[in-house]
């Protein structure tokens, strides 16, 4: 019996890439975010300190807009890493950035768990990718997901088909990656999680003001 994921996969990338081409000329380009000025308050979290990023992954990425940045629960003094990667168009070779699952591994972090959970918060319920990932000595709680105008998908290829749906309905491809990390100390990974979960439930009402929607 054939496998029907992998045959979808195929056919709705050579879809996705067809619809893209036909509307490359023409698209609906969204006004491009000003992320540097990204609210440094997240509820009870403040912003510590932007972090920069190489140059040659700023070149690696091909992203619209980029933010880096560290904020800090001042009564725990936990911190935790936004990291927000916007892309206006897919057309013009370029593709939504690559799931953290292959980049972190690349950066020296072994997944030891994954999964995804749901979160709520006050701009309705979301579902995200939960990774526990160990580097030596270091353990950290990682949230990621990808946000279209609409919507968070935690799957990276059931937001190729949104993107497409986008592109068939409003003439547009605009993406974002959004990921969280918050570093598991004495509390565990339980803690972390609680924490990165109640970063990303105060963030993503943000997000959907500050991105275009």
């Amino acid at each position: 019996m054939l496998d029907a994921p992998r045959i979808l996969v195929p056919v709705l990338l050579i879809t996705q890439g067809i619809s893209i081409h036909f509307l490359a000329g023409h698209e609906n380009l969204p006004p491009t975010p000003a992320l540097s000025r990204f609210p440094a308050q997240v509820s009870g979290w403040t912003q510590l300190q932007d972090d920069p990023l190489e140059p040659e992954l700023v070149s690696e990425l091909h992203a619209d807009q980029l933010l880096n940045r560290i904020y800090v629960n001042r009564p725990t003094g936990t911190l935790a890493s936004l990291f927000l990667a916007w892309f206006q168009s897919q057309r013009g070779g370029k593709s939504q950035p690559h799931s953290p699952k292959v980049c972190l591994p690349a950066s020296g972090w072994v997944p030891e768990a994954t999964g995804e959970m749901d979160i709520e918060t006050r701009a309705g319920p979301i579902r995200v990718n939960r990774y526990v990932v160990v580097n030596r000595s270091e353990r950290a709680v990682v949230l990621y997901w990808y946000q279209t105008p609409a919507r968070a998908i935690a799957s990276e290829w059931a937001s190729k088909f949104w993107v497409l749906a986008g592109a068939l309905q409003h003439n547009r491809t605009d993406t974002a990656l959004v990921r969280v990390i918050v570093w598991s100390a004495a509390g565990g990974d339980r803690a972390a999680t609680d924490s990165a979960a109640g970063f990303a439930a105060n963030l993503y009402p943000l997000l959907r003001q500050q991105l275009p929607n």
